[in-house]
């Protein structure tokens, strides 16, 4: 049936406009006779509209004749149609010929690049890094070798550990596996301390090796000796030993908000207004006036890159800048509503920070009121292992 219709579509066809009262016939005879109706739509009781081939409607005449029908061309579609009604615009076949040339020209270069793969590292740092190794926007495909870009970014770049790119089209896919970060690990044979990461309340140590320099209740600032990388003998005097153990702690976290008791507040209206431009490489046209007729208004910015075909991407972006309309909505906060809005957004702050909070073993809130605004205060108290290894330098 597809392929019917896409012959025909290069053959010609005609839309044509069927009126009768037997119109169920006019159909079942065009079935048995093999002439193909595509595109069937019902107007109404006694007219009906379809697409048929040029082949096919010359063989029409006899069906409609004796089923009682009338026919008439709505539209005539195809090649031979089109090709008929350019064929003394020499200008238009001119332009359509430039265009096809241009089209295999830009093919030959590189007008997107996509960066996956990356977390840590911000896509505009990789792209950066691309471009210093001769690979960006508008680079030839031609004589490009990829491997040698994939071999100088890997030796400049310690925090990617693995990277590929993948040409398709006009698109260039850029995959990217980043390197995790190495702890620095202290060999066994070497000598070290066990420090605090954090500042704290000693709750519990544990001393595999070395020995403790604090006790239960000790108040302890980061950057403190816990364990110490050393033993002493009655007959061996000092020797210095690699230090292991575990030294737990209270940490506190804490976090501060203030609520004022009258604010002012953005509210959407659903009112939009849409400003757009064409950027052609890096030549930008505005196809509007920039200003937008909102007094109160957010800006929201999108590009979108033209693409013929899944992968041809071509150097036209449509830029559009949406500008969202606003009043400022006057609330007022009653004391306890502040309270309750700054013990909340604390505390998300702080669960953000800690990265158990099964470990959190008690809470405390601090509040203070003003004339106008609420301050609060949400303090955890963390049981954590604040030691970590310090080589011990002589």
């Amino acid at each position: 049936m597809h392929f019917k219709i896409l012959s025909s579509c290069m053959s010609g066809y005609v839309t044509i406009q069927i009126e009768g009262y037997f119109i169920e016939r006019f159909i079942n005879s065009c079935n048995q006779s093999q002439l193909f109706l595509w595109n069937l739509k019902r107007k109404s009781a006694t007219m009906v509209r379809a697409n048929i081939s040029i082949q096919d409607f010359k063989n029409l005449k006899h069906i409609a004749k004796k089923t009682k029908c009338r026919i008439k061309i709505e539209k005539r579609k195809g090649f031979p149609f089109l090709l008929h009604r350019y064929q003394k615009r020499k200008i238009f076949f001119l332009f359509f010929l430039v265009i096809i040339v241009a089209i295999l020209s830009l093919s030959n270069f590189i007008w997107k690049i996509e960066i996956t793969g990356n977390e840590k590292i911000t896509t505009e740092d990789i792209l950066q890094t691309l471009e210093e190794n001769d690979f960006k926007i508008g680079k030839s495909k031609i004589g490009l070798n990829t491997k040698e870009i994939i071999d100088n970014v890997r030796l400049k770049r310690d925090d990617i550990a693995w990277i590929g790119i993948e040409i398709q089209g006009t698109n260039a896919i850029v995959q990217v596996v980043e390197a995790d970060e190495k702890p620095d690990i202290i060999p066994e044979e070497e000598y070290c301390n066990l420090i605090a990461t954090k500042d704290g309340m000693i709750v519990k140590v544990t001393a595999q090796n070395g020995t403790p320099v604090v006790k239960e209740g000790d108040i302890v600032t980061k950057g403190s000796v816990l364990v110490g990388g050393w033993l002493e003998g009655k007959y061996t005097g000092t020797r210095y030993v690699h230090a292991n153990g575990e030294v737990q702690a209270k940490v506190w976290y804490s976090e501060k908000e203030t609520i004022p008791l009258k604010q002012v507040k953005k509210e959407l209206t659903g009112e939009e207004q849409n400003k757009y431009s064409v950027k052609i490489n890096n030549f930008e046209i505005n196809l509007s006036k920039r200003v937008s007729k909102f007094e109160n208004y957010d800006t929201i910015e999108t590009t979108n890159q033209l693409k013929l075909f899944s992968n041809f991407y071509l150097p036209i972006e449509i830029h559009q800048t949406t500008y969202q309309e606003y009043q400022n909505q006057e609330i007022i906060y009653t004391v306890e509503e502040a309270k309750n809005l700054g013990i909340e957004e604390a505390k998300k702050k702080l669960e953000e920070q800690i990265e158990n909070l099964d470990n959190v073993v008690d809470e405390k809130i601090y509040t203070n009121q003003t004339e106008d605004k609420v301050e609060v205060e949400v303090v955890y108290e963390v049981l954590e292992n604040i030691a970590t290894k310090e080589k011990i330098v002589f």
